[in-house]
């Protein structure tokens, strides 16, 4: 049986303190309430805050352990930008009030049929706020930090540090022998 590390008992503490601070993010939203345009964002970016922290714990988790945050573009570009286009559309097209943008949603929203839909959905606007706050959190790598090396030595490739490992490589990194450095002074052949 795996004894319980200092890495897992970091990634079980940062967790707990992110469960409680996205509790506290969403308590807040309740307090603000949605009675005009302004609270009903102002709502809605604290529910959406409490999925980023949450989508945030287990990178910073890694973060402590010596790794570098990453923005990944793959997950941004197709993940992270159509949730936000999507997202913004039904919640701009069913917020309370008279925005500058919502009869222009609205309009749209009705020529393209999709009125309906997004009425449906919009019963959801926490919902969405809070996956739209873990999409962008997911956009987050930890990976390792690239350690300087001497023109003498072995080149680390950057490209190659940048990428997430998969599980075969890290099952394959466990299980490899261990390489030893010799490390000092060159004598003079």
């Amino acid at each position: 049986m795996r004894k319980i590390g200092l890495y897992d008992t970091t990634r079980g503490l940062t967790l707990a303190i992110a469960a409680g601070l996205a509790g506290l993010l969403l308590y807040l939203a309740t307090e603000v309430g949605q009675q005009s345009t302004l609270r009903f964002w102002e709502e809605l970016a604290l529910v959406a805050a409490a999925g980023l922290v949450l989508a945030l714990a287990p990178v910073l988790g890694g973060w402590t352990s010596g790794l570098r945050l990453r923005l990944s573009p793959g997950t941004f570009l197709f993940g992270f930008l159509p949730v936000l286009v999507i997202v913004g559309w039904i919640l701009m097209a069913t917020q309370p009030g008279n925005g500058w943008h919502e009869g222009t949603m609205v309009s749209w929203s009705h020529d393209l049929g999709l009125m309906g839909l997004i009425h449906s959905l919009a019963l959801w606007h926490g919902v969405l706020a809070f996956g739209f706050g873990l999409v962008l959190g997911s956009c987050l790598d930890a990976v390792p930090t690239p350690v300087p090396v001497a023109r003498d030595e072995v080149v680390v490739d950057r490209k190659a540090t940048d990428e997430p490992m998969t599980a075969e490589q890290a099952e394959a990194a466990h299980n490899a022998e261990p390489q030893t450095v010799v490390v000092g002074p060159h004598d003079a052949e």
